[in-house]
């Protein structure tokens, strides 16, 4: 199977907490075949339903840290005068860089003339290949105050891609971070159609009409499912109204039901479990694999 025959889906929402995850555990399930991968890294959450059972741990590294090297240190303070994000410290004699603060620029390496500051690549997370019960899935965990989640995000959907081919399976399901910032972006670009949940709130109309936006800029076929829609049912009119004015499509709505809580504390998808949200899910299916 060559790469233009695959198809990516990614479920987007304007913020946390719409059900976008809820919803690609049970496209999960319906789908016949398909790759998954949880390209929320700064928060994944997939894994708490579907369970995987990893095969591959891969550390993922970006750009560099610098450390000074105590017994090469001359303490000149150089280091000190040129970091313009106050990343070394100092007792007055002994030198030492703070992780937290340090950039990875690279200016005290150059300036340092006793050479005596090393500068390795920055460990930043990991990403897994494992198993499921729904096919295999491509996650990843970032690191605590790491940054570089799109360049992650990036690499989580190359190796779902590469997956695909292999496997020669025809669909990856991907569910995207909230918001519309880089790892949005990188989960974003080039799939054949993102799905936006949101729900029936004033907040919930703002964050959508953002992200539609920014998958117009990038050309992206986009659908959007109102979650929840009885909480509040004309909300969910004016939502629909407005995807259609952006040029988005509309699926059917997702009912609120307390079933879906019930799912999760189960460590199973919505539509494992007999209710009729989980009907509502189905018809959202199928609507999204024909627009696929």
């Amino acid at each position: 199977m060559i790469k233009k025959h695959i198809r990516e889906l990614v479920i987007l929402s304007g913020k946390g907490g719409t059900g976008k995850t809820s919803i690609t555990a049970s496209f999960a399930v319906l789908a016949d075949k398909a790759v998954l991968a949880d390209c929320d890294v700064d928060a994944s959450d997939l894994h708490l339903l579907l369970k995987p059972e990893v095969e591959q741990r891969h550390v993922f590294s970006s750009g560099h840290e610098a450390n000074i090297d105590q017994i090469e240190c001359t303490g000149c303070g150089l280091c000190l005068d040129v970091c313009r994000f106050d990343a070394v410290r100092t007792n007055g004699t002994k030198y030492w860089i703070d992780p937290v603060a340090c950039e990875g620029c690279g200016v005290c390496v150059r300036f340092c003339a006793a050479e005596a500051i090393d500068f390795p690549e920055r460990h930043c997370g990991e990403w897994m290949i494992s198993d499921t019960r729904c096919g295999p899935m491509v996650h990843a965990h970032l690191g605590i105050a790491a940054e570089n989640s799109g360049k992650l995000v990036s690499t989580v959907r190359e190796q779902a891609l590469a997956l695909a081919v292999k496997k020669q399976i025809p669909l990856i399901i991907s569910d995207g971070p909230p918001g519309i910032g880089c790892p949005v972006i990188a989960s974003l670009s080039g799939v054949s159609l993102a799905l936006v949940v949101t729900e029936p709130s004033v907040s919930g109309l703002h964050d959508l009409q953002r992200v539609l936006a920014l998958a117009r800029h990038f050309s992206v076929p986009t659908a959007v499912c109102v979650n929840k829609w009885n909480i509040n049912s004309q909300q969910a009119d004016r939502i629909e109204a407005a995807a259609r004015s952006a040029g988005a499509g509309t699926t059917s709505r997702i009912r609120y039901d307390r079933s879906v809580t019930e799912a999760q504390l189960q460590q199973k998808a919505v539509v494992e479990m007999d209710t009729a949200v989980a009907d509502d899910i189905r018809q959202v299916w199928r609507q999204v694999s024909q627009m696929l």
